[in-house]
């Protein structure tokens, strides 16, 4: 009889232990919950690898990591669970980036049980920060990425012979096919138009100009600018870039200038691109191969690997290491009894909100 009733007593914590993360609370620790809107994006795994290794020096912490699996209906589900099993800190990668309902509503439910909230990389807005005092937002500039990824394009182009390298039918335009990331995410925007716009600047007076390859799709969602509004759509996936690159290969040369130049938003979509080039021969590794410049955004091992290998041109490092202590700074003055923002004066902080910015910078 015993073991009649005790199976479905097993189940019941296997499905509480799936649902609700892979920690358990220790004696004499604090709670703290991190929701991550997807485990399958490589940045944020790069974060959380640092953030668990980190955290292995700080014994008073119980961290529990949540994969929302892209679903705001099912993160803010595991966060009231969080709440209601005693939770001192939530830490929120919000699912649905520049929704102000799914934030507010997130800020709202740690206002009510009085924890304090960190929301990181995704970014929310200033209001959304400052509906609630106990509420801190830690990422990156959404527009840096984009500048300095324009930077490292024009150095590369004006390098002595890349103008004649990849400027493929002499024409002084560098037609380029941009990977963008999700519709209403800053950082999306941010490096879709100035990375074309910083390059440009910086190419002035060179004979050379970026322009839109005509194998970009067009949209009317963003400001008639000529740039914003000219990319392939795919949603910081790889796969999904893959896909949109071999469907651009069917209609357009790698060699005749129609694609001189590749642009993505994050290092996932500029290796999706590279995947596909490598099946038409190109960026390959091997000195007898074509090769069509590509810059990505996040530096992430598989991608600095690339570059390592002469497949990538460069990429934007942003500091997964660098956000990760960051949070745990913050965590700590939770744990402390001090405000979640306390000892912020070292770090980049907005003026006026409770945010702060994890600075980018270049790796070719």
């Amino acid at each position: 009889m015993k073991k009649v009733f005790l199976l479905p007593v097993i189940a019941v914590v296997i499905t509480v232990l799936l649902f609700t993360g892979c920690s358990r609370q220790t004696s004499g620790t604090t709670r703290v919950d991190v929701f991550w809107y997807t485990y399958a994006d490589t940045y944020l795994a790069s974060v959380r690898n640092s953030m668990i290794a980190q955290a292995a020096d700080l014994p008073q912490l119980n961290i529990t990591h949540h994969d929302s699996r892209e679903d705001q209906a099912l993160q803010t589900q595991m966060i009231q669970t969080a709440i209601t099993q005693g939770t001192k800190l939530l830490i929120v990668n919000i699912a649905t980036t520049g929704s102000q309902d799914a934030a507010m509503n997130v800020v709202g439910m740690a206002r009510n049980a009085n924890i304090p909230i960190i929301f990181f990389n995704r970014e929310v807005s200033d209001a959304v920060i400052q509906s609630y005092a106990n509420a801190v937002f830690v990422g990156t500039d959404a527009d840096e990425a984009g500048y300095m990824q324009g930077q490292a394009i024009a150095e590369y182009l004006l390098q002595p012979g890349n103008r004649e390298r990849y400027d493929l039918n002499g024409d002084g335009i560098i037609r380029y096919i941009m990977f963008r990331g999700e519709h209403g995410n800053a950082e999306a925007f941010g490096r879709t138009k100035y990375s074309i716009q910083e390059a440009n600047r910086l190419l002035e007076g060179s004979g050379l100009v970026l322009a839109p390859s005509v194998a970009n799709e067009t949209s009317t969602q963003y400001e008639n600018d000529g740039i914003s509004n000219f990319f392939l759509y795919g949603n910081w996936s790889a796969a999904a870039a893959a896909n949109l690159m071999r469907t651009a290969l069917t209609a357009h040369s790698l060699t005749t200038g129609a694609i001189e130049l590749i642009i993505a938003n994050n290092d996932d979509q500029a290796l999706g691109a590279i995947e596909a080039m490598n099946e038409a021969g190109f960026n390959t590794g091997r000195a007898d191969a074509g090769y069509i410049p590509v810059f990505g955004v996040d530096a992430t091992p598989v991608a600095q690997e690339a570059i390592r290998a002469g497949r990538m041109t460069g990429t934007i490092m942003q500091d997964a290491e660098g956000m990760a202590r960051t949070i745990l700074e913050l965590l700590q003055n939770v744990v402390a009894g001090e405000h979640v923002f306390a000892n912020s004066s070292r770090y980049n902080v907005d003026a006026g909100v409770n945010k702060i910015r994890v600075p980018y910078s270049i790796f070719d």
